[in-house]
C-alpha cells in the first residue's frame, strides 16, 4: 500500500500566520483582567505589608489577596489582605489590613472573623 501525501500543511502555515498576525496586531491591547485606575492584588499585597510595617507589625507576610465588592461587609469596594507572623501561628497572630480597590489607602485594620 502506497501511503498518500497530506495536504494539511497549508491549514498549519495559515494557523500559524494568523496567530502571528494576532500576536503583532493586539500587542498594545488593554488586559481586559487589569483595568486601569485599579491596584493589583499583588500590589494591593505590597502596600498592606508596607502599611503593618509601618504600624509596628514586623515579621508578617501576605497570606491571601482577596477582592470584596461593596455591599460584602462594607460599603465601598476593597481588597482584603490577610497577614500572618513568621513563622505562621494557624491565624492566631495574623491581621486582615483592608484597602481601597482604586488608590490603596487604608480603610481598616482587624483581627480576621
Amino acid at each position: 500500500m502506497t501511503p498518500r501525501p497530506r495536504r494539511w500543511w497549508p491549514f498549519y502555515l495559515a494557523w500559524l500566520v494568523l496567530c502571528a498576525m494576532l500576536f503583532v496586531a493586539l500587542r498594545g491591547a488593554e488586559d481586559p483582567s487589569r483595568p486601569k485606575g485599579r491596584l493589583l492584588p499583588v500590589a494591593a499585597g505590597d502596600r498592606a505589608l508596607a502599611i503593618a510595617k509601618a504600624r509596628g507589625y514586623r515579621g508578617y507576610e501576605v497570606v491571601q489577596v482577596a477582592r470584596a465588592k461593596k455591599g460584602e461587609g462594607a460599603p465601598e469596594d476593597r481588597w482584603v489582605v490577610l497577614l500572618d507572623q513568621v513563622p505562621h501561628t494557624s491565624l492566631r497572630r495574623a491581621v486582615v489590613i483592608e484597602l481601597a480597590i482604586g488608590d490603596g489607602t487604608l480603610l481598616r485594620i482587624r483581627k480576621p472573623r
